[in-house]
């Protein structure tokens, strides 16, 4: 028995609640998902499971379930998963839980999707239709029905004011289950004269027993050139002869400030635009309404949430730009919660509530509600530039909440800032220690200081807002240096940081670490990513970190990651993340093809390190031997690289051959990797021989850590905790504790390093708002080795 645990976190019950978790079983737990029971108690709950990896005898290696529950106001709950029928036998009575499954339906020409029920009535449902203009064909909410005329987007603007439409392909089924249903389609946005401009994938995603849809889009740029994103919107009309007033008679602050605080909204004489700066004092304007009265609705929070409401229809908005976010201030881990952003239009046949996912974060952003309807604004027009270079894609996300005309501005407002931090299900540390899938990185006893320094050392990353940064930190030392010829030079997640937030997720439980890897996943999977290009080489892969997130065109295998990707996946059950991580993969396999990887020794230890880390996990990710083929050559080319030179030496100046301690060191964790999939002795002693001659020759005894690089000119007092991943792994290979020994310094120095604060002043820079400066690459760079040399440490 698993207990699964959900933390405290609203005020209000949660009835049939969607939740998901992910979680790995040690091999030959489970090999059938169908034998997987969920229970509050003695109720079995409703579930949708899915495998998203297996061991290489067919049992489970990570398990995806969905399922609904009641989530009780202000405490925690722990419910219990059990695969054993014994385990079940002794439960005693067993109670279903009352629920009507999601029901999908293959029209033959697209899909219907019915997800509530009233006896025989149909509370809510949609269809969707294959090589449509239109997302949805119709929805149907209690007594109205909105039609493809009445759902109109998304909508794109160019820089040159072009407009475009949409162009649907076929509907895919990605998920199906009696919990929730997820679709996809790959359209085309094309003008009115059938140019074809960039193309773009839909996301839909229902639950049962729900009135609401989330709906995700991704533009991608599949053009040669850069594409300046001048407007793009989703609207939502009551009333189609009323939508051209909407936006022309809103009001629309433009920062926090200019809301004022009384009834009537500061900045207008109009008394029909009232002001709420709580939802007490918002759910005492809305009573005062006749219900025969259009009410419109649009609100942002930041702690409390800020309405503006709209009396028989007067249209209100709100907007998210660089200066709104620049005076507002705000103490939350962004990843996890910012506040909320939302419009609702409702009338005497009911409501749609719009909410933009991480609008904040992701900024710019407008919505707007008037007596026609709702404007989403997913880029404002006139208000910031968004620029997506060739191949550059980005999602964007909204929660579309069709409502009774009777539900209260708290109800409203209570889905819409779950779905912004929905509540996380997780197992415990030991779940994951003991499925033995991860790194070796759970202690046997803990030091509260190293706890705190790791923890700490996560959180420190300085956060960048923006449609096109957020999920990615930029780096001051790069930028320092010039390598973005003036402009910031964004990280791209090196050293694959969201590998290191899954692990430290994993080995304490702490929700915002899994939040950090998804943020940053979001990101890498749509900015960092090449989706287009005229040369197929580049197809899939990572961009080194540059200006502009992709800027310089470069792409090598050192700077090419997939665990993060991977783990992001088995977490979210987001299809994405697999398929970026096999494109990345795949491009590093063509890498592998070009002349400089051709000879051994002639790239450094970190090219091709890095590029078997990467192939040896999608080989244990899909059982794939494909993966394995170069895999084969790079552990070859490092026997021949040490018989050439006695030793792993790079070239740095035209006439030497130096040692590089960390780059040894990755080359080092990279083949120790390999070796736990693969066995072999001749392998170990070579790592035992690398580590030896790292201790030998950069080892200084009276500084008691290695130098930076083996030349007069640069061989420093070193700090880089790398090193401690290579000394572990001698360790772990030999059980002689001396290795431990020559890392003990640097371990003490990087765990008493005080980490600033996460947080700091806002300024903008560029396209983004920054705030703070800690690139995310100390953390994904000292993550495992300091974890791992701490758990060898704990053993002695």
């Amino acid at each position: 028995m698993i207990e699964v645990k959900i933390d405290k976190l609203y005020r209000y019950d949660r009835k049939s609640e969607p939740c998901f978790i992910g979680f790995p079983l040690p091999k030959g737990t489970l090999y059938d998902d169908k034998k997987v029971y969920l229970y509050d108690g003695n109720i079995t709950l409703p579930l949708q499971s899915k495998v998203t990896g297996r061991y290489d005898d067919g049992s489970i290696r990570f398990l995806f379930l969905r399922f609904l529950a009641d989530l009780p106001a202000n405490k925690g709950m722990t419910l219990e998963c059990e695969f054993e029928e014994s385990e079940i036998k002794n439960r005693g009575q067993v109670q279903k839980y009352d629920f009507s499954p999601i029901e999908t339906a293959d029209t033959g020409d697209g899909y219907h999707i019915q997800t509530t029920y009233d006896k025989t009535k149909k509370i809510f449902s949609f269809s969707i239709r294959n090589h449509a203009d239109f997302v949805f064909e119709y929805i149907t909410a209690n007594v109205r029905t909105w039609t493809a005329n009445q759902i109109e987007g998304p909508v794109l603007k160019d820089k040159d004011n072009d407009t475009y439409g949409i162009k649907l392909g076929e509907w895919q089924e990605v998920e199906k289950g009696p919990v929730c249903a997820v679709f996809k389609n790959y359209g085309k946005h094309i003008k009115a004269n059938g140019e074809i401009g960039p193309e773009f994938e839909i996301k839909l995603t229902a639950y049962a027993g729900k009135t609401w849809v989330e709906c995700s889009y991704r533009l991608i740029n599949t053009t040669d050139e850069a594409f300046e994103v001048k407007c793009l919107e989703l609207d939502l009309w009551r009333d189609v002869t009323l939508k051209d007033t909407v936006t022309s008679c809103a009001y629309i602050p433009k920062n926090p400030d200019s809301t004022g605080c009384g009834d009537t909204a500061k900045g207008t004489d109009n008394e029909m635009v009232c002001h709420a700066p709580s939802t007490d004092v918002a759910e005492k304007i809305v009573e005062s309404l006749s219900s025969d009265e259009v009410r419109t609705i649009a609100a942002t929070s930041n702690y409390k949430t800020d309405y503006l409401i709209g009396k028989n229809g007067a249209g209100v908005g709100r907007v998210i730009d660089a200066e709104w976010l620049l005076k507002e201030a705000n103490e939350h881990f962004a990843e996890v919660f910012y506040g909320t952003f939302f419009a609702d239009c409702t009338d005497k046949d009911g409501g749609v509530a719009a909410t933009v996912f991480q609008a904040q974060q992701n900024y710019p952003k407008t919505v707007i509600a008037g007596e026609g309807g709702i404007r989403v604004m997913l880029v404002p027009q006139d208000v910031e530039h968004v620029v997506l270079q060739s191949g550059m894609s980005r999602e964007q996300k909204c929660l579309l909440h069709f409502h009774d005309a009777s539900m209260s501005v708290s109800e409203i407002n209570n889905r819409s800032i779950i779905y912004q931090m929905p509540d996380r299900p997780y197992v415990s540390p030991a779940v994951h220690a003991a499925s033995g899938v991860w790194p070796d990185i759970f202690p046997k006893k803990t030091d509260v200081k190293v706890e705190q320094n790791l923890v700490c050392r996560a959180d420190a990353h300085g956060r960048a807002y923006g449609m096109l940064h957020f999920g990615d930190s930029y780096d001051s030392n790069y930028t320092a240096q010039g390598r973005g010829g003036g402009r910031l030079v964004w990280c791209n997640n090196e050293y694959d940081y969201p590998h290191s937030c899954a692990l430290l997720y994993a080995r304490t439980g702490i929700r915002r670490f899994l939040d950090y890897n998804i943020a940053s996943c979001s990101h890498w999977m749509d900015v960092d990513v090449c989706h287009y290009h005229s040369d197929s080489l580049y197809i899939g892969g990572q961009w080194e970190h540059t200006a502009g997130h992709c800027e310089n065109g470069v792409m090598v295998c050192s700077h090419e990651w997939v665990e993060g990707l991977l783990d992001y996946y088995h977490f979210t059950g987001d299809e994405r993340g697999l398929e970026t991580a096999v494109g990345i993969g795949e491009n590093v396999n063509r890498l592998l093809e070009l002349p400089m990887y051709a000879k051994a020794g002639e790239a450094n230890a970190r090219e091709t390190g890095w590029a078997l880390r990467t192939l040896t996990a999608l080989y244990v990710e899909t059982n794939d031997k494909k993966w394995l083929e170069k895999c084969d050559r790079i552990v070859n080319d490092f026997k021949v690289w040490e018989e050439q030179y006695g030793h792993w030496l790079a070239p740095y100046t035209d006439n030497t051959l130096v040692r590089v301690g960390f780059m040894i060191s990755i080359a080092v964790g990279s083949l120790m990797r390999y070796y736990r999939v693969f066995p072999d002795q001749e392998l170990k002693e070579m790592i035992l021989r690398a580590v030896d001659d790292l201790v030998e020759n950069c080892y200084v005894e009276e500084w008691g850590v290695f130098y930076y690089k083996e030349l007069p000119s640069l061989n420093r007092v070193g700090n880089n905790t790398l090193l401690l991943e290579a000394l572990t792994a001698a360790y772990d290979l030999s059980g002689d504790r001396k290795y431990l020994d020559y890392g003990i310094e640097t371990f003490n120095n990087a765990i008493s390093d005080k980490q600033p604060l996460a947080g700091g002043a806002k300024r903008k820079e560029e396209s983004a708002v920054l705030v703070g400066s800690t690139s995310s690459k100390g953390f994904a760079q000292s993550m495992i080795p300091l974890s791992t040399y701490y758990r060898a440490v704990s053993e002695c």
